[in-house]
């Protein structure tokens, strides 16, 4: 019974070891493709990726009509603008007024804020005071491109009024933008529905409440001289939404609004994984956006460069496969020295380092060489630890506590790193965190049970 209590611990790490070194792996369509998480690693592991968002210097064309108000339509020839009375004006994306060192700062602290609300915590950004340039270092990962979208966007709000474009409302009177579920209609076959849920300011709701009075759907009856027939007329009174002057929907409410919420619908109801991923990384990115405010400076990517980093595949390489061969002398010396004790207590540490490596994973610790270091001395202390508890087999609670009394300075001073904004600091607290919070719960639960196991066996 006590053998078959050590054979199911060492298979459930085996399987553990597996999914951390290996990955877990289910089809796709035609493809096999990994469920686990990738590791976040920091910009000197992985390269980096250079950004410079350069101040807007060209012009827009407008069209105004005899009043002096912007025009709308698209396409008009210079025949038909002439013949309209319309005039076309060449003018700056970027007026003088806007070219200003507070707006300079306010648009680098909102492309900030969007990284931040990205979940992207290891870049640098600065901003060239005297031209209005944002320098950005991003690290490079498989979303570096979308990132780079979303800083680069103005991110305009505009509810207008779709004949005289009078602006209704616009981003001063968004709270907040969440993305939200629902399941399709019957007419829809079912599925789910991705919404971007935008909710307004005490202010703005009550504009919403009005202008969803004021353009509210209203439909008549008209009945014929004969009373035989009956036609239905729809008041063509609307608002277009506009999200950096492109029109996102043009309508008329159904009802007036009082929840102070709008829920626009993006993309059609989605039945598969992959069509409703792309629906909500589309609304995610909106949300994004539009949370954060508008820039107020356009800016335009004038640089996208990727920066390799210091550390080659092939020096990475050497550094784990040196890592390795020492942890392989450490495990040779526990078996020699502690015999069966010493097998089931390599068996335990090899769990340990597989659970580590999959917890790093899904707490979003950024690695950097830093964080590589740290999760080598979590696993030398837990290495140490072990080895008392062997040596110590009869008093093994007693070596435990005495080894975490003796870490309580080592413990606080890591969790102090954990908060520093440096990343080979911040990386290294987190990875040695982590370690430390798995080896004060695993040795008690699994290295106990099996040294435990392996002493009555003895």
């Amino acid at each position: 019974m006590k053998k078959v209590k050590i054979i199911t611990i060492a298979l459930a790490i085996v399987a553990v070891t597996m999914i951390a070194f290996v990955g877990i792996y289910t089809q796709t369509q035609n493809r096999m493709e990994n469920r686990m998480k990738d590791y976040s690693f920091a910009m000197d592991l992985k390269g980096s990726r250079n950004v410079r968002l350069k101040v807007n210097t060209s012009n827009k064309t407008i069209i105004k009509d005899a009043e002096g108000k912007v025009v709308e339509e698209e396409n008009l020839t210079d025949e038909q603008i002439a013949e309209k009375g319309y005039v076309k004006e060449e003018i700056p994306n970027n007026v003088e007024e806007v070219k200003t060192l507070e707006n300079y700062k306010i648009s680098q602290a909102i492309i900030e804020q969007r990284l931040k609300k990205i979940g992207v915590s290891n870049y640098n950004i600065k901003l060239e005071e005297t031209t209005g340039d944002i320098l950005v270092e991003l690290p490079e990962n498989d979303t570096t491109d979308q990132t780079i979208s979303n800083i680069s966007t103005v991110g305009k709000f505009e509810l207008v009024d779709s004949q005289t474009n009078e602006i209704l409302m616009n981003n001063q009177d968004i709270k907040q933008v969440k993305v939200m579920y629902g399941a399709g209609t019957e007419e829809t076959n079912s599925g789910t529905a991705v919404y971007l849920d935008i909710e307004f300011t005490k202010e703005g709701a009550k504009k919403l409440e009005d202008i969803s009075n004021q353009y509210v759907k209203i439909e008549n009856t008209d009945t014929t001289e004969n009373e035989t027939e009956e036609q239905t007329t729809t008041a063509e009174k609307k608002v277009s939404l506009k999200i950096d002057d492109a029109e996102i929907m043009s309508t008329s409410f159904e009802k007036p609004v009082r929840t102070g919420k709008l829920q626009l619908s993006v993309g059609s109801t989605a039945t598969d994984k992959k069509t409703l991923q792309d629906y909500v990384t589309q609304a995610s990115n909106m949300a994004t956006v539009l949370d954060t405010g508008n820039v107020p400076v356009k800016y335009d990517l004038e640089e996208n460069q990727y920066i390799l980093s210091d550390i080659t595949d092939t020096t990475l390489a050497i550094i784990i496969y040196t890592l390795l061969a020492f942890v392989i002398i450490g495990f040779i010396v526990l078996m020699i020295k502690y015999k069966k004790l010493g097998i089931l207590g390599v068996i335990s540490q090899v769990g340990f380092i597989s659970l580590l490596m999959i917890i790093v994973r899904y707490t979003n610790v950024v690695i950097s060489l830093e964080g590589i270091l740290g999760m080598v001395f979590a696993f030398l202390l837990d290495y140490i630890l072990v080895n008392k508890l062997l040596a110590k087999a009869n008093e093994r609670r007693q070596a435990y506590k005495d080894f975490f009394i003796k870490m309580v300075p080592i413990m606080i001073m890591i969790v102090t790193f954990c908060f520093i904004g440096w990343t080979p600091i911040s990386s290294f607290g987190m990875t040695m965190f982590w370690g430390f919070v798995l080896m004060a719960i695993y040795n008690v639960i699994i290295t106990n049970s099996l040294l435990k196991i392996g002493k009555e066996e003895m």
